[in-house]
């Protein structure tokens, strides 16, 4: 048996526990609660340092929706009493943030404010707390799909192998902007931009191993884009655009999206097909052929995760309340039905504690 512990964010309000951590069992699927944190309101997106120890989050709130603007909390977790504490916490810089990222030095904390179309960031301290902001980052415009692209939307930031990029995508204006990362300083340079096409909707990105291929979710038009990119000159060229549902499917955004460890798989989140789509992937990193559709376990698969070891993809359903969790590969089926399922309501991120690197 082996353990490994992760995180699970929800949309919580703040009386309630909101941010969960939990074992589970990477041979069985089994997940054993261990301790949650209230106090912080919809905490619906983290992400755990590589020092095992300590954990970022958003809460995702806005002027409009709750009277308050977003905020980002800096957490401890102590291993030894299983228990999550607060550090601190800053202000976001905007309305609704919805992701985090860190560098490769892990020194800087980047911030998407999806309702206001901004990024910012922030220095990690020595102790884990956040620190002043470093830089803020105002996008403009809009595009075709009247209601969900009134504005920019700055839905993540994905920084690029070696460290010199960091990615924005602006589900907004259908835009993956490129910035030049000053990471002594914690400030973002404008490199480049690249359209996405009309109404697409980008919102989430990841890398192939190679470094030379990037995958976007897009969330409006249900595909997957597949870039190619130049880390010379900080470029992307796009190679190959799937859909993630046949014609004719019910109303769906696109959420999340992650490759397998070894890379020969490519998974995505449909929210209101409720299911994921697998695709199989060249060892080039492109794409090679649409393998299969299966249901996530429960309804509106915000955000998921791969388990360490490659057995199991555990689903945050946010609908339903409950965390899923599925077999990969399972004889001639890609996913299979759940093996173990928690409830979490709201339940909204999936964060694997990883190796320190």
């Amino acid at each position: 048996m082996s353990l490994q512990t992760l995180f699970i964010g929800s949309y919580a309000h703040a009386a309630q526990p909101g941010i969960y951590a939990y074992s589970f069992d990477t041979e069985s699927g089994a997940l054993t609660a261990q301790s949650s944190l209230v106090g912080i309101a919809c905490p619906s997106f983290l992400i755990v340092h590589p020092n095992r120890e300590w954990v970022y989050a958003v809460s995702e709130l806005g002027i409009a929706s709750h009277e308050k603007p977003g905020a980002v909390h800096a957490l401890q977790f102590d291993r030894a009493a299983s228990r999550i504490k607060n550090i601190n916490q800053q202000p976001s810089g905007g309305d609704w943030p919805c992701h985090l990222a860190l560098d490769a030095t892990h020194k800087w904390l980047f911030c998407a404010n999806y309702g206001s179309g901004n990024l910012s960031v922030f220095p990690v301290n020595a102790d884990g707390s956040i620190g002043a902001m470093s830089d803020h980052i105002q996008h403009r415009g809009a595009d075709p799909n009247t209601d969900r692209q009134q504005g920019p939307h700055v839905h993540s930031t994905t920084l690029t192998p070696g460290n010199r990029f960091a990615i924005v995508a602006d589900l907004g204006i259908d835009q993956l902007v490129m910035y030049t990362l000053d990471a002594v300083n914690g400030k973002l340079h404008l490199r480049g931009r690249t359209t996405t096409p009309p109404g697409a909707g980008p919102r989430h990105l990841t890398f192939h191993p190679n470094g030379r291929v990037l995958y976007a979710a897009n969330e409006l038009d249900n595909t997957i884009g597949v870039y190619t990119y130049d880390g010379e000159n900080g470029a992307l060229t796009e190679i190959q655009m799937f859909p993630t549902l046949p014609a004719g499917a019910p109303p769906n955004t696109v959420a999340d999206i992650h490759l397998s460890d070894a890379a020969d798989r490519l998974y995505v989140s449909n929210r209101g097909d409720d299911s994921i789509a697998v695709f199989s992937i060249n060892p080039d990193g492109s794409v090679n052929a649409a393998l299969g559709i299966y249901p996530c376990g429960g309804k509106t698969p915000r955000n998921f995760a791969l388990a360490p070891g490659g057995k199991f993809i555990l689903v945050a359903n946010q609908d339903s309340d409950n965390v899923s969790v599925m077999p990969l590969r399972d004889g001639a089926t890609e996913i299979g039905a759940p093996v173990a399922r928690i409830t979490i309501p709201t339940a909204s991120c999936i964060q694997f504690v990883k190796p320190y690197v």
